[in-house]
């Protein structure tokens, strides 16, 4: 008869046994999938090359090819000879529009984001209320931002604000003195920067899905407090709301800074080039005077000033920007 301790040693070595042998199982099945990986990451290249062969195509391509024309005297009549930084220089120096357009685009900028936010947000807050069909209001709100960048949309534009338009008929009604909102070079640039505030639906969803990601918590205890609803605004909903914002105010500072089919459509950069904006000069030095080379070169201008801009609000954003984990960016 064996002993006990004999078969606790037994067990400890089928135990030991088993164990290696598991290990070797998985070892072996981690192998064969290491074997199999190289065939299968074919497969995930065939399914992402249309992207990338539209990335490269359509956006790297076409990059690379405007640095290019943009250090040459290229037109499409006929092919570019290399000029260096002519075309830079002159931008800089000869050219009495750049600046006036440059300015005008910056001040664009600065008068259509803040009123664009400022229109999400409250609209976001009041869709954020619990009432009978909500969900019917929202979809109406989002409306405008479907249709707002269209052609059609900034033509409609156009006549509401003529001399003789809707907006100051409606003035008349009224007994107000009609307003030359498309004539006067200090009103026009203010009026084709209502356009893009009224359609503020992408940036209304954001702040509305972010609204509704604020613990209720937070407010029931400032209410036991005391605190206002202003105080809770200010003091709850903008902290809480900050990568929200600083997501809508960098993508609409982009979009704010290319802005070209109201300018276009509505006022052709007039009156007195008061809206020739940015957007506005490289289409007509690209397509009017037909020097494609210094379109190109006025573009990368504008794309520098965009990128220097982007890292100005991304270096002040650990300032402002906060959380929920309680850390800053």
């Amino acid at each position: 008869m064996p002993l006990p301790h004999s078969s606790c040693h037994e067990k400890d070595r089928k135990g030991v046994a088993t164990l290696s042998v598991k290990k070797q199982t998985t070892t072996t099945v981690t192998m064969k999938n290491k074997r199999r990986y190289p065939r299968n990451w074919k497969w995930g290249v065939l399914f992402i090359s249309p992207w990338i062969l539209g990335f490269v195509i359509l956006q790297c391509y076409p990059l690379l090819m405007s640095l290019y024309y943009s250090f040459t005297d290229f037109s499409i009549l006929k092919s570019g000879n290399w000029v260096g930084l002519e075309n830079y220089i002159n931008l800089f120096t000869k050219d009495k529009y750049f600046w006036k357009s440059f300015g005008l685009t910056i001040k664009y900028s600065l008068m259509a984001v803040p009123m664009k936010l400022l229109m999400a947000l409250f609209i976001a807050m009041l869709l954020n209320m619990k009432l009978k069909g909500i969900n019917l209001f929202r979809t109406i709100y989002y409306l405008p931002s479907i249709m707002g960048g269209s052609v059609a949309i900034s033509v409609l534009w156009k006549f509401l604000f003529m001399k003789d338009g809707i907006v100051n008929n409606l003035l008349s009604f009224i007994r107000i003195p009609k307003v030359d909102w498309l004539g006067d070079p200090k009103i026009a640039l203010v009026t084709i920067s209502l356009l893009v505030v009224w359609q503020f639906g992408s940036s209304m969803v954001l702040f509305l899905a972010g609204l509704k990601n604020i613990p209720t918590e937070l407010y029931e205890a400032a209410s036991v407090d005391g605190a206002s609803k202003v105080r809770q605004f200010f003091t709850i909903t903008i902290p809480m709301l900050t990568p929200i914002i600083f997501f809508n105010l960098l993508m609409q500072i982009i979009n704010a800074l290319q802005e070209f089919t109201s300018a276009f459509i509505i006022t052709n950069g007039g009156p007195n080039h008061g809206t020739y904006l940015m957007g506005v000069k490289i289409y007509e030095e690209a397509f009017k005077s037909l020097k494609m080379g210094y379109a190109s070169a006025t573009s990368w201008v504008l794309f520098v000033a965009i990128l220097f801009i982007t890292v100005i609000v991304f270096k002040t954003s650990d300032k402002w920007v906060f959380y929920n984990d309680g850390g800053d960016q």
